[in-house]
Order: structure tokens, then C-alpha cells, then sequence
């Protein structure tokens, strides 16, 4: 069993604040995975902590679910590292993991902010597959992620006035 160790980058046009509340957010998470996979985290959780008094600390299982019903995987939910508003590091104990190590970094960039993920994990069976699953997974993530943010950016701008002779559809009251 080797470990394998993959990186995925993407420019999101949204301020690194912004991002950073999203990617620690359970919601934000949520976005990004669905619908491949579900996450069930700890009860009352919404952020992942800031304090440096729960870094290394279990805050509890979450739960994996392949389109949110067949039970995957299961972690005790891990972070090891946390400089707000820029980076964090989860190093979470899995089922199916002999070794899991996920760091984000969100840094400004001249045109939107960079978002940078590294995973580095050795499965503990079927290696080429894990490997191509986990690819799959945040390849989904990133592309959720700028989904988002670029949604949320068009959504911002003004609307275009209507073309003569076009009539908007009315809103239901």
C-alpha cells in the first residue's frame, strides 16, 4: 500500500474571507460534495473550530454517504492545523485510511482568490481505485466551488433591461 499524494487548484472571483467562511463552513462542504457524497457531522457543528485548544482533538464521527444513502466511510473528525482566514489541516483517522492528511489554502490573488487543495492518504485496500475515487471527489469539489462563486457573482450583477417587445414573466405573489 503506497501513499498517494494529488493537489487541485482553482481561482474563484469572491474575497478570500469570504472563501475561507465557506470552506470551513459544514454548509460550504455540503455544496461542494453534493450529490456524490453526504456528510453527517457532528451534532451541532456548523464551522470548523479556531481555537487552538481543539487542534489535535476528535470533535467527533462523520459519516460518509455515496449519494447520501449507502454508508462509505466513517472518520473521527480531525484538525491539526488552523491559521484563520487562510489555511487549515485535517488529519482525520477513516475506516478505510491508514493515513489521511487534507490541507486547504485559501490565499488573494490580482484576478479572485486562489483555493489549493492537498490530500495526502494511504488506503488501506485497492489503492488505484481509492486513489481514483478521491481524485474524482475534489475534481467535483472545485468544480462545485467555482460554480458557486461564479453564480453568486453573476447573481450580484444588474439585471439587463428587457428587449423592446419582450415581456418578463410575472412573479407570483
Amino acid at each position: 500500500m503506497s501513499t498517494v499524494r494529488v493537489t487541485f487548484e482553482s481561482k474563484v472571483p469572491s474575497s478570500p474571507a469570504e472563501l475561507w467562511h465557506w470552506s470551513t463552513s459544514v454548509r460550504g462542504v455540503a455544496e461542494e460534495m453534493k450529490p456524490l457524497l453526504k456528510l453527517h457531522f457532528p451534532k451541532g457543528m456548523e464551522h470548523i473550530p479556531e481555537d487552538q485548544d481543539s487542534m489535535g482533538k476528535v470533535l467527533g464521527n462523520c459519516r460518509f454517504m455515496l449519494f447520501g444513502m449507502l454508508p462509505v466511510d466513517l472518520s473521527r473528525l480531525t484538525f491539526t492545523e488552523v491559521e484563520p482566514g487562510r489555511r487549515f489541516v485535517e488529519q482525520s483517522p477513516l475506516l478505510s485510511m491508514k493515513s489521511w492528511r487534507h490541507e486547504r489554502v485559501i490565499e488573494p490573488g490580482a484576478d479572485g482568490t486562489r483555493v489549493v487543495d492537498t490530500l495526502e492518504f494511504t488506503p488501506r485496500a485497492a489503492t488505484p481505485v481509492v486513489a481514483w475515487f478521491v481524485s474524482q471527489l475534489f475534481e467535483h469539489r472545485h468544480k462545485m466551488l467555482r460554480r458557486a462563486f461564479s453564480e453568486r457573482r453573476s447573481a450580484a450583477r444588474p439585471a439587463q433591461r428587457a428587449r423592446p417587445g419582450y415581456m418578463r414573466p410575472r412573479e407570483s405573489t
